[in-house]
């Protein structure tokens, strides 16, 4: 009896992944030139008739290459899955500890920020990027599935989507193998006209499920995110003449309070790698109304590669925008440090 050692696990893994790109039956050739087992074709071809005797790959005619059965569908999925559930297990611990560390550094720098500066300081929670990581979809019943979606830094969408015919769970396994083939490591810009068209191709009759589930991702990665905005400092603003008139004032206290308000602040041009450096907003530039008084001084801090959140410092238009700048540039320099010490 054979037995599914680590190098027939590799070949079939290979097999696979090869035939979910190309659609073509896989030889012995391309597992050679495509893996780095370092093996001749020949001792290949035998591993490859262990696993047909096994019954997960099939020859579907007798000079063409092997594709994988249901059975062998089942074990990449399994694999699959047994990899990802370790993989956020193993960083469950690391994430929540880590996240209450970064709350209670962001609030500080906030504070330091208003004693330094003497105005308004506000800083985010980090954003992610969001990068398509793992999808799952199971059935819930004959015309819905659900869609589990899991991001880069393990953030986690379920969408639940409607069908017009019922699929069988070898179908619903296929097609959890294709989407993860072709989107997995994908950010919204990278899911283009040739990755879809590739999908739909191995999806077959199925390529309208594979359009909602598309559509499924698009609305995930535009739905807005949470995060937290910690301020401090918020009667500094008030100490200045221009902005102390009781309308003024009472508008002013009411954004900084209500601080979904500083959102439009937050996410102004955020996506744009271009405006990660100082930005200063005077005036009318601001793109929060009742802020239209003041300037106000954005920095991005990143704590790792997609992962960032924005520093702000609110003040009058006469503020002090060389110590402003100088301060911000002064406090990116040193958490750049400080996160990458903690990689």
């Amino acid at each position: 009896m054979h037995e599914l050692d680590d190098r027939k696990l590799t070949i079939l893994q290979a097999i696979i992944q090869n035939y979910l790109e190309t659609g073509e039956p896989v030889g012995s050739r391309t597992i050679s030139k495509g893996t780095n087992l370092n093996l001749s074709s020949a001792t290949i071809r035998n591993e490859m008739s262990d696993l047909e005797d096994m019954g997960y790959i099939f020859q579907p005619h007798t000079s063409a290459g092997r594709i994988p059965t249901d059975k062998g569908y089942r074990l990449y999925v399994d694999m699959l899955l047994k990899e990802k559930n370790k993989e956020i297990e193993n960083m469950k611990e690391i994430l929540i500890e880590k996240a209450d560390r970064l709350e209670s550094m962001l609030q500080k720098v906030a504070k330091l920020l208003a004693e330094n500066t003497n105005y308004t300081t506000m800083v985010t929670t980090p954003k992610y990027k969001k990068k398509v990581k793992f999808i799952q979809l199971t059935d819930i019943d004959e015309r819905q599935l659900l869609a589990v979606l899991v991001f880069e830094g393990n953030i986690v969408k379920n969408k639940i989507i409607n069908i017009s015919v019922s699929l069988s769970k070898e179908t619903i396994l296929k097609l959890n193998i294709v989407l993860n083939t072709f989107l997995q490591g994908l950010d919204l810009t990278d899911i283009n006209l040739p990755v879809i068209s590739k999908m739909k191709e191995q999806a077959g009759d199925y390529r309208d499920i594979v359009n909602d589930i598309l559509d499924a991702i698009m609305q995930a990665v535009n739905e807005e995110e949470d995060f937290e905005i910690y301020t401090s400092g918020t009667t500094n603003i008030l100490k200045y003449p221009e902005l102390s008139d009781v309308e003024k004032a009472s508008e002013l206290l009411y954004t900084l309070e209500e601080k979904k308000l500083l959102s439009g602040l937050i996410q102004h041009r955020m996506d744009n790698e271009d405006s990660r450096g100082i930005q200063v907003f005077i005036g009318e530039e601001t793109p929060v109304e009742s802020l239209k008084d003041c300037a106000v001084v954005t920095a991005t801090y990143e704590i790792e590669e997609g992962v960032y959140g924005k520093v702000g410092i609110i003040g009058p238009k006469r503020m002090d925008y060389e110590k402003v700048v100088a301060t911000l540039k002064n406090l990116m320099a040193q958490l750049d440090e400080i996160f990458k010490k903690k990689k």
